[in-house]
């Protein structure tokens, strides 16, 4: 007689609380991902899932980003959900951007004139300026609601009676449960100004990966790529949100932009550039403390000293780039504005106003109201204070000064002593 076939055991879920959290987030992805199991992050299954063919640099992003995720990251469950989840979005949107383009060709031949974009060593008051250039009504700056689900943001956005944008809101308040100290280190929501990293991160050309997964040889392989192509899409996403919107200009923010400027030039001569500067002490413990935060959910085991490395190798780079940058000369003066990050923060609206006045655009009343209501409703940006060690995370300021003091020396930059401990 044959015998009952014995049962396979049962698939081990993830409880009701993590997909709960994951749908009323807005992850539509999980339905279909957690009740069977989640499947391998495979690139080829992922861009099928998105439903469209990269082309061919983003697909070799997309090969080299997944294979570092299999073999250097060790995801939690909720990183191997949200990883997938994740890709797949990003390759939905840049299909998206791909058909507005195609079913209204007239995007394609408007310009983007003269974009500013703000640069500088992280945490050194770039996400600040950024954000006050947001509250001009007549400059375009991309919004973290449309990075997730592109579509122009036209005058007189509402987020509260926009669905995306509280939708995003969810996803947000979700993560910052698993995150708590994210608020804190970077005020964000729906609305906010977004990185233009995660503009290139639609066709898998962007340091955020690393950032937040841990990635070392994708990006040992993007140090070694030529950011063009990246750019290229940049601009279609650009000129996608801008339409119809009547925005004067685009105000563009990242760090990473240091690495970029030959690939930006080549796709906006006419580009203009903002640079603040900070003393890296006061910069590096943060940037590795919010790299530790940002990995806290998505990974299983984070090494702070590893992180410490990551971030004072990067950045050393980032400042000999700037004062290279400088010195070229690949820039006339009219379309350069170096800025310390103290005259910033002191006061704000008049920093604003130089900026404005030397690329010779109007400052106007109704921008500055904004931008002085939101100052008063937000003292220090709406940062808190935290203080983190210097030593938690291996860095030694005294043995890093001397590779960073040319880039102090050049551009004047106010040192300051360190305790060991830096606070922001």
């Amino acid at each position: 007689m044959p015998r009952d076939p014995v049962p396979e055991p049962p698939v081990k879920r993830p409880g009701k609380s993590l997909r709960f959290r994951l749908l009323s987030a807005g992850f539509g992805a999980a339905e279909a991902v957690l009740p069977r199991g989640i499947p391998a992050i495979d690139a080829s299954a992922i861009e099928a899932a998105g439903g469209s063919t990269l082309p061919d640099f983003a697909r070799e992003g997309l090969e080299r980003l997944t294979a570092s995720i299999a073999a250097e990251t060790s995801l939690s469950l909720f990183g191997r959900v949200s990883v997938r989840y994740d890709l797949t979005r990003l390759v939905r949107n840049a299909e998206t951007i791909r058909r507005m383009h195609a079913a209204t060709p007239g995007i394609g031949r408007e310009p983007v004139r003269a974009p500013v974009f703000i640069m500088g060593l992280p945490r050194s008051g770039t996400t600040f300026l950024h954000t006050l250039f947001g509250f001009d009504p007549d400059v375009l700056v991309p919004r973290v609601w449309q990075t997730l689900y592109p579509a122009p943001r036209p005058r007189g956005f509402d987020p509260r009676a926009s669905a995306v944008a509280r939708k995003t809101d969810r996803q947000l308040d979700m993560f910052a449960g698993m995150a708590p100290e994210f608020p804190a280190i970077h005020p964000i929501d729906a609305d906010s100004p977004q990185e233009c990293s995660e503009i290139t991160a639609h066709v898998f050309h962007s340091l955020r990966f690393d950032t937040t997964f841990r990635v070392p040889s994708y990006t040992e392989w993007l140090d070694s790529q030529d950011d063009a192509p990246a750019f290229a899409f940049h601009r279609l996403w650009l000129q996608a949100m801008q339409h119809g919107t009547g925005g004067r200009f685009w105000a563009l923010k990242c760090p990473e932009h240091t690495f970029s400027v030959k690939a930006i030039l080549q796709t906006y001569p006419d580009a203009r550039f903002v640079v603040v500067h900070r003393d890296p002490v006061h910069v590096f413990a943060s940037v590795a403390h919010m790299t530790e935060v940002l990995r806290r959910p998505f990974l299983r085991g984070i090494d702070p000293a590893e992180i410490g490395r990551q971030v004072t190798e990067r950045w050393i780079d980032g400042a000999r780039r700037l004062v290279e940058f400088d010195r070229s000369g690949a820039v006339p003066a009219e379309r350069l504005v170096n800025i310390q990050y103290e005259t910033l923060t002191a006061d704000p609206i008049k920093a604003v106003s130089g900026i404005y006045a030397h690329f010779g655009e109007t400052f106007s009343p109704a921008a500055e109201a904004a931008m002085r209501a939101h100052l008063d409703a937000a003292p220090r940006g709406g940062y808190g204070r935290n203080r983190y060690r210097l030593a938690d995370f291996g860095i030694n300021v005294e043995r890093l000064r001397p590779r960073f003091a040319p880039y102090i020396e050049y551009f004047g930059v106010r040192a300051r002593p360190s305790d060991g401990t830096q606070a922001a």
